[in-house]
């Protein structure tokens, strides 16, 4: 299994993602300590000039290493007919201990990668580099999951064997399997639906209010973070049963499949680019409070806000639509 395509890619690029990335956080770990922007020694120019060339190649990393998570979810589950049992990707990632960590590995690298591409961007329009530090401290802490995610990744490629009976995702969303993801699935859709409604509505409310008013922009940040999470929620509680039109199937992952219309490629991306630059505004929101970015970081947080409503505000009127043409009554 190891050896088809779409793993080997994903193993070359998250290996050669860690070893640039630790090669980066050593260069990191110097600058925070010896970065001095009042001084004109030959030290700091040095090291003014090796940043602009070391944030460039990591951007370009970290922008390559983005749909790394989308290619390793649709690669789990193309290989779901090769294991018994498996009938989406969660029978894939259940096949040894180091699928699922490795799929929440690669879910933190994608928006701690979103959130430093943000604060390079902006560091980049201001003219004396005011969050140079603020990004290569976030850089230290994307080296070393970048090298956990790479490991995990070896471990669950390397450590496939077709002849494990693996278990569908009745046993994880299940009402029996009794984890956090079947209690999830099983809250009552009759309030879990107009939770959910009611912060959706109230996030877009603080993207259109920071729109308006230019106040508010942190903490539509935040919303959009915790809107991430009660998305999820929703997908598990009611919107995978609307679109199966089973009450009782709540997997996030075989929505992904053809036989049902692949509508978890309609909902997933809208979201996720929606949520990262819901982040990235608040990040940019909270910038503008250096002299260099007061004008430059409310423009750029206004432009991620925008993205973020598109996606997030398409992420729930996809939701809609898949409750208003479902036969299930819930």
């Amino acid at each position: 299994m190891i050896f088809q395509p779409a793993a080997l890619a994903l193993l070359l690029a998250a290996s050669l993602n860690a070893l640039f990335l630790t090669g980066t956080g050593l260069f990191a770990w110097q600058l925070l300590r010896r970065w001095d922007p009042a001084s004109a020694t030959e030290r700091q120019i040095g090291l003014e000039r090796r940043t602009w060339l070391v944030s460039t190649l990591v951007g370009l990393v970290l922008v390559a290493s983005l749909p790394a998570l989308a290619l390793f979810v649709h690669n789990a589950d193309a290989m779901a007919p090769f294991f018994t049992g498996a009938m989406c990707a969660v029978g894939s990632l259940q096949v040894n201990a180091w699928g699922m960590p490795a799929l929440l590995a690669q879910l933190g690298l994608f928006f701690l990668a979103a959130a430093w591409l943000v604060l390079n961007h902006l560091d980049r329009l201001g003219w004396d580099t005011p969050l140079i530090r603020a990004k290569y401290r976030l850089l230290l802490g994307l080296a070393p999951l970048a090298i956990v995610h790479a490991a995990l990744l070896w471990f669950y490629y390397l450590n496939l064997n077709p002849e494990v009976i693996t278990s569908c995702c009745g046993s994880l969303f299940g009402p029996d399997s009794g984890g956090a993801a079947a209690e999830l699935a099983a809250l009552p859709a009759d309030w879990a639906r107009p939770l959910y409604f009611a912060g959706w509505l109230a996030t877009l409310a603080g993207g259109v209010l920071f729109l308006a008013t230019g106040r508010l922009g942190r903490a539509f940040g935040v919303m959009s973070g915790l809107h991430f999470g009660a998305a999820l929620v929703a997908v598990l509680s009611f919107v995978a049963p609307y679109v199966y039109e089973q009450p009782n199937h709540h997997c996030p992952f075989c929505l992904l499949q053809a036989e049902h219309g692949h509508a978890g490629w309609l909902l997933y991306p809208p979201l996720f680019l929606g949520t990262a630059a819901g982040i990235g505004a608040g990040l940019a929101a909270a910038a503008r409070g250096h002299p260099s970015l007061t004008i430059a970081a409310p423009r750029l947080a206004r432009h991620l806000t925008w993205v973020a409503l598109a996606g997030l505000g398409g992420f729930g009127l996809m939701v809609l639509t898949y409750m208003l043409r479902s036969n299930l009554i819930l």
